[in-house]
């Protein structure tokens, strides 16, 4: 048992581990992150979970678009500053907000089961029963999003696309109480687990609009020296959606893509296949680079004894099939270096300098 995991004496003389979780304060946050403790307490019974909840720049700074702040770290930084300083033992987060790479000193060790990760479109209210291919022209979409504006530019040149931010609960309000926008465009996963599925007027297709690499899947990011954590966390993992989650971050950290470029993804498992298409955009969605690509990800029993060995893009999963890891970081490389052999590089770095200047 590590040194710095505290133990609580029950009143029946009983000794209890006590884990400390960290997250941010916003209140899907905390959903999130009480849908991981409830899972670890059946898995667990007598783990005594302590809920620590701390604000994050990406929560603070709520007046600039997220790919202006810088991307690296946005809403983790904090939470991993009290993981370094042992003030929290496991912290939960949304996969798409943990760059490919983490501190040295840090792991995921569980990749949860996927919600749907498509985005969702939140009509106004006065908007009720349309879709944005029915919307008027000139209407005013809200996304904070580089990846869906691109997108969805391209896909519905008669609507307009602006900037907005805040969490859920703000941009919602924002939508509802002014005639700012006509819908926003928001992560179905985050309006699901809010309980606000009666808010989703319409699920973008894969020919719409792909998702952000990660989205949709929740991460509990460990010290990777904590072995026996890192083995408590690592039940949580969901073979198919860690599979699927590190082929896209491998696509992208190979394409060295972040919150300021768009890049988007889809992948599928089909029995031993996983299937990967990713793409990338510039800013007015007008140059696309798009290609798919399978692998066989057989998993088999051939289970990582080493720790070492087992990281893939900052994840670690000894309990699945090394073999089946590997097979699903090499598609996402092979297929960013697809795209980067047809001039990816030259979209992307056009894309992050004209969003630098804006």
């Amino acid at each position: 048992m590590s040194g710095n995991v505290s133990i609580s004496q029950e009143g029946n003389g009983k000794v209890s581990r006590v884990i400390r979780m960290g997250t941010r304060k916003s209140q899907l946050a905390r959903i999130q992150t009480d849908s991981v403790a409830s899972r670890l307490k059946e898995l667990y019974p007598d783990v005594h979970l302590e809920i620590v909840a701390m604000s994050t720049i990406g929560d603070k700074i709520l007046d600039t678009a997220l790919s202006k702040i810088g991307e690296k770290s946005l809403f983790t930084k904090e939470l991993e500053n009290a993981l370094e300083r042992n003030e929290v033992d496991i912290v939960v987060h949304s996969l798409k907000d943990l760059p490919t790479s983490l501190p040295s000193g840090f792991t995921i060790g569980a990749i949860l089961q996927r919600e749907n990760p498509h985005d969702a479109v939140v009509l106004h209210p006065k908007n009720a029963g349309l879709t944005l291919d029915s919307l008027p022209e000139k209407s005013v979409i809200g996304t904070s999003s580089l990846r869906r504006a691109a997108q969805l530019k391209k896909r519905f040149p008669q609507l307009e696309f602006e900037n907005i931010r805040g969490n859920l609960n703000t941009r919602l309000k924002k939508l509802d109480e002014k005639d700012d926008y006509a819908a926003i465009i928001l992560a179905a996963a985050g309006l699901k687990r809010m309980g606000w599925d009666n808010r989703i007027s319409q699920i973008l297709s894969p020919e719409d609009c792909m998702y952000a690499v990660g989205q949709g899947a929740l991460a509990v990011e460990v010290r990777a020296q904590d072995r026996d954590i890192l083995e408590m966390v690592s039940v949580l993992h969901h073979p198919d959606t860690v599979l699927r989650c590190i082929s896209e971050r491998a696509f992208l950290k190979q394409l060295e893509g972040g919150c300021s470029v768009p890049v988007a993804v889809h992948t599928e498992v089909k029995g031993s296949m996983l299937y990967l298409t990713g793409a990338v955009y510039s800013l007015d969605g007008a140059d696309c680079l798009k290609d798919t690509m399978q692998m066989c990800v057989e998993i088999d029993n051939e289970v990582s004894e080493s720790a070492q060995e087992c990281v893939h893009v900052a994840v670690t999963a000894n309990n699945i099939s090394s073999s089946a890891l590997d097979a699903a970081e090499k598609l996402g490389m092979d297929l960013a270096n697809v795209l980067l052999n047809k001039g990816a590089k030259d979209i992307l770095t056009t894309a992050r300098k004209l969003n630098d200047a804006r």
